[in-house]
This record gives structure tokens, sequence and C-alpha cells, in this order.
């Protein structure tokens, strides 16, 4: 999810985006553990989205 998006949600939005791909890259963690994952770039890129949402969240947060 790109950052221009994220910053349109409220910051229950945000939560909620973030509570998402952390169970999103749970289940990834899970595929790797039992070899299923096939493409491992996606556990890369779920946890830069992860921490992309938590910044914005931040900024959300501070700048009431």
């Amino acid at each position: 999810m790109k950052a221009a998006e994220l910053r349109q949600k409220d910051v229950a939005g945000v939560q909620a985006e973030v509570k998402a791909l952390q169970k999103a890259h749970f289940g990834l963690r899970m595929q790797k553990a039992t070899q299923q994952l096939n493409n491992t770039a996606t556990l890369r890129s779920t946890r830069r989205d992860i921490a992309r949402a938590k910044t914005i969240l931040v900024e959300k947060q501070t700048v009431k």
C-alpha cells in the first residue's frame, strides 16, 4: 500500500491496516516455516508496509 493511500485514512483506519498487515505477515511466516511459501520477497514487502503504516500512524497521532 502506498503512503498517500494511508495518509488519506483516519487514525482508526490506519490502525486497522496495521493489524491486517501484521496478520498477513504472520500467515506468510507460517507458510515459510512449513515450506509452502513460493515467493519469499512478499515477507520483505509486508514488513516494509507495516513499517510504513506505523510511521504514518505516529505522524497522525502527534499532529492532532
